[in-house]
């Protein structure tokens, strides 16, 4: 939480421009490959889940969060906002959902839909794969969980705040499943926004719980895409969904209560301690 007597230069209302920032360069980069396929490819490319210009289109919350942090707070203030990186204890509980429980996720999904499998044939291949995906989605944490959750959670209780920041979330990757050559563009809109709000519910709990670590939600999100898992879409939403249903009934208390809620952006030094025990 935020010391009542330290101000907080970054307001509420930088969300605007956070969402703006976001919106605009990942849907401005996608519309211009949907209207005007033709040229855009001919100028960059056609765009696929490797293409810098996608890479750019998936960083804009990261660009957007960085570049308000230092408009706020200066090159000072983005060092203590990264420092959020450092951040990783927690619960004992976190650690096992996060390196048992998504991959029991994934392969129980994979199961019920048939397709348990190992998607890999050769060590390069997987390496590849691996690298790509550290370095692609987690990213996105810096400016979902990092700047614009802390924000929702001075307004709201963390529940309404995840399912609010769900929402913009699976909205925001709308685009992708407009475009061919995308991995979303093969999945359904509809169980990937209910997945989404399920993993906000979660994520939100995870940097409460570990005191707003990014480098913990964004282990989180890299194990959501984690190559070596089956594909399991949509079934994996499904599980996730009961999952956030739990931790929900589990720990209502903490997430209906702004009390243990992250709302700093960037930490004081002196203050930036995780809230250990809390699951």
């Amino acid at each position: 939480m935020n010391p009542p007597d330290v101000p907080q230069k970054i307001a509420f209302f930088s969300l605007t421009p956070f969402l703006a920032i976001s919106f605009g360069l990942t849907w401005g980069i996608i519309a211009l490959y949907i209207f005007l396929p033709d040229r855009m490819a001919g100028l960059f490319g056609a765009l696929s889940g490797q293409h810098p210009l996608f890479y750019l289109a998936v960083y804009a919350p990261a660009i957007a969060a960085f570049i308000l942090v230092v408009f706020h707070e200066g090159p000072g203030g983005l060092k203590r906002f990264l420092s959020r990186l450092l951040l990783w204890r927690c619960s004992i509980a976190w650690y096992l959902f996060l390196l048992a429980g998504i991959p029991l996720v994934f392969y129980l999904g994979a199961a019920i839909k048939g397709t348990l499998s190992y998607p890999f044939d050769a060590i390069g291949a997987l390496l590849s794969a691996l690298f790509f995906a550290v370095i692609k989605g987690p990213v996105e944490e810096f400016g979902w969980r990092g700047y614009a959750l802390p924000l929702l959670q001075r307004k709201f209780a963390p529940l309404w705040a995840s399912l609010i920041l769900g929402l913009i979330w699976g909205v925001w990757h709308l685009p992708a499943f407009l475009l061919s050559g995308t991995e979303q563009s093969q999945w359904g809109f509809v169980p990937f926004l209910v997945g989404c709000v399920a993993i906000s519910i979660i994520a939100t709990g995870l940097f409460n719980g570990s005191g707003g670590s990014i480098l913990l939600a964004a282990l989180f999100h890299f194990q959501l895409m984690n190559p070596i898992f089956p594909d399991a879409q949509p079934y994996d939403s499904y599980i996730l969904v009961v999952m956030a249903v739990l931790l929900v009934g589990w720990r209502r208390s903490d997430l209906l209560s702004r009390d243990g809620a992250v709302t700093e952006i960037v930490p004081r030094s002196q203050n930036l301690k995780p809230q250990e025990g809390q699951c």
